[in-house]
């Protein structure tokens, strides 16, 4: 049974859900933080808006309503208890003096048909009330005048005019109810934005210190604050570098101490061996004497890159030709590319100029020219080193780079080296946050691309 139908098909499915989901959340720890706390917010807002006008909006506008349709029911009663000039003006005089409402008849009129839909909620609700309490045609006009609503409803020998205050039909609590929601919201959202961003500056301070300590920076003036979460963090990190940095100084120094140890014992041989006069044996043993040598030099360039050289700011530009200098005096043939200038970044600027010495020696001593280039792209510094040799093969490309180790090629034979050369600039580049790749080179060889971040 294959592994796709072991796993059966509902497995691909179940990650469909979270990483829909994920592509609509916020990439940061501030926007996702506020997200937890805002979610919650506007859903208990949603639903108070929603219980406000389902229940209190609908309710109070209902009461408001009915009074209103009460009291114009209330004068048609009165006008059709006395019909007479002198009761009409006595029910319109009594209507104004009690009521805020203003009425007038106004006589041989009708009411045009059909009559306008109702528009929005307050009509539709004072209609229900004019159906319920009137029980004769009308019509609504909620633009006669600014705060006044007009309702005319038809009499048997007219039609009567009531103009009704926008207070007596509109509670001012809706207009109170949202300012409170928005300032609310606005208060929650300002306190939770300055206690995030509070929050989440110690952790962004971790993770520069984290950074500048990748790139073999400084990590200066930094102290475990903030949550308790985050002081835990913070202090694991230095303990970490504390290791770190004893570890590199212990190997450091070990190294250091065993080449400089070997170097007396080797010296007392090469005497031994120039006494001895000439003869194939002594320039053998000669041979692998000066082989020692030159791994044990290997072995402190390989000590002095993981020293205690302070990093700073250093002109890339200026290493670049002193280095290419130094290789054409050697015999190099360099094609240096015209540098940008100011190509300045943190740098330890000996260790630096070791690892350029040593991608050149290599190109050197496998092709017969050498291309050189250097540039800015998205926030690093590119190194190109091309040469016209050999190349290296693709499946080789990572363990070229361990210590001693030499190919059964062109490229390794007879060119002399200890095997050390790209492992020592390796590790100087990744001691400051960069990296090493080794490619096809289209002039036929080699291209190691060093990319140092600014």
């Amino acid at each position: 049974m294959s592994a796709e139908t072991a796993a059966g098909p509902a497995a691909p499915r179940r990650g469909l859900a979270p990483l829909g989901l994920k592509r609509f959340l916020p990439r940061t720890l501030f926007g996702r933080s506020l997200l937890i706390i805002v979610t919650p917010v506007i859903l208990a807002q949603a639903v108070a808006t929603w219980i406000f006008y389902d229940r209190h909006w609908e309710t109070v506008t209902n009461r408001l309503a009915f009074g209103v349709a009460g009291d114009i029911g209330m004068v048609i009663g009165m006008l059709e208890h006395d019909p007479t000039p002198e009761g009409r003006n006595w029910t319109l005089a009594t209507t104004a003096r009690s009521t805020d409402l203003i009425v007038t008849l106004e006589p041989d009129r009708t009411l045009p048909e059909p009559r306008p839909p109702l528009r929005g909620m307050l009509e539709r609700a004072l209609g229900k009330a004019l159906d319920e309490r009137v029980r004769r045609p009308f019509a609504i006009n909620t633009r006669v005048a600014h705060e006044w609503y007009e309702i005319r409803v038809q009499m048997p020998d007219g039609v009567l005019s009531v103009m009704s205050p926008e207070r007596r039909l509109f509670s001012p609590t809706s207009y109170i109810f949202i300012l409170w929601m928005i300032g609310s919201a606005s208060v929650l959202f300002t306190v939770a934005i300055v206690f995030m961003r509070n929050q989440i500056r110690p952790i962004k301070r971790l993770a520069a210190a984290a950074e500048a300590l990748g790139k073999g920076r400084e990590v200066q003036n930094f102290k475990p604050e903030g949550a308790t979460e985050v002081r835990q963090a913070a202090s694991a990190f230095l303990l970490m570098r504390e290791r770190i940095q004893r570890q590199i100084n212990q190997r450091t120094e070990m190294l250091a101490g065993v080449s400089h140890d070997l170097r007396t014992p080797l010296t007392r041989m090469k005497l031994a061996l120039d006494m001895l006069g000439d003869g194939p044996e002594v320039e053998e043993l000669m041979t692998d004497v000066a082989e020692m040598e030159m791994m044990i030099e290997g072995y402190l360039a390989f000590a002095r890159g993981e020293g205690t050289e302070a990093v700073q700011p250093s002109d890339l530009t200026r290493i670049l030709n002193e280095v290419v200098a130094g290789a054409r005096r050697e015999g190099a043939d360099v094609m240096l590319d015209t540098l940008e200038e100011d190509l300045f970044l943190p740098l330890r600027p000996n260790a630096t100029r070791r690892c350029l010495a040593n991608l050149l020696s290599n190109a050197r001593r496998h092709g017969t020219r050498i291309w050189v280039r250097a540039e800015r792209r998205r926030g690093a510094i590119d190194i190109v080193i091309d040469d016209d040799g050999p190349g290296i093969p693709a499946k080789s490309r990572d363990d070229v780079f361990k210590p001693f180790f030499r190919l059964d090629s062109s490229r390794n034979r007879d060119t002399g080296g200890a095997g050390l050369g790209l492992t020592i600039a390796r590790d100087v580049v990744r001691s400051h946050g960069g990296d090493i790749t080794l490619g096809d080179s289209p002039h036929g060889g080699l291209r190691v691309l060093v990319r140092l971040p600014l």
